[in-house]
């Protein structure tokens, strides 16, 4: 938060103008940014994302992150988990900033149900107008694809971010 209080105080740019992308752990980033202080951005761009941390030692690779993410089963990390989990912390009535959330079917770094179930979440509790979106994309996993891929997921990430923040 304190780039984007910084950028914001030094005249660099507004609320509305600024908006944050992030991919996988960058996901979990902005995702937590998103849910912790939504009144700082316009646009979120969270593609791959790491978002309920109650649950995501359930995915393939998950049990193997308790060391860097803490250990659910455990009760003191259980409540460092979950007063930064995205998912968790999404509430009811706040006007979210725009936002869109890239899953890939055959992710199996990061279950694409992180993203899916944030997504809905966000958009049932939101009490703005700004869209909150789902992008899903077959036949890629978490990181290799083909240029062609990349460069859709590109321009629609970049054309995302273009609308919401002003730049046309």
């Amino acid at each position: 938060h304190a780039a984007a209080e910084y950028l914001i105080a030094e005249g660099w740019t507004t609320p509305s103008q600024l908006g944050i992308y992030g991919g996988s752990n960058g996901g979990l980033l902005v995702g937590a940014a998103m849910t912790q202080r939504p009144e700082l951005f316009n646009a979120v761009v969270c593609v791959a994302p790491l978002l309920d941390m109650i649950r995501y030692t359930t995915s393939e690779l998950g049990p193997t992150w308790t060391v860097e993410y803490g250990d659910p089963e455990d009760a003191e990390q259980f409540g460092w988990l979950i007063n930064y989990s995205p998912y968790h912390r999404v509430t009811e009535g706040t006007d979210y900033p725009a936002a869109m959330f890239a899953v890939f079917d055959n992710d199996t770094r990061t279950d694409p149900m992180h993203g899916r179930k944030m997504c809905a979440a966000a958009q049932h509790a939101t009490s703005g107008d700004r869209p909150i979106l789902l992008r899903t994309e077959g036949d890629v996993g978490h990181g290799a694809r083909s240029m062609s891929k990349s460069v859709e997921e590109s321009a629609d990430t970049l054309a995302f971010l273009a609308k919401w923040t002003g730049l046309n």
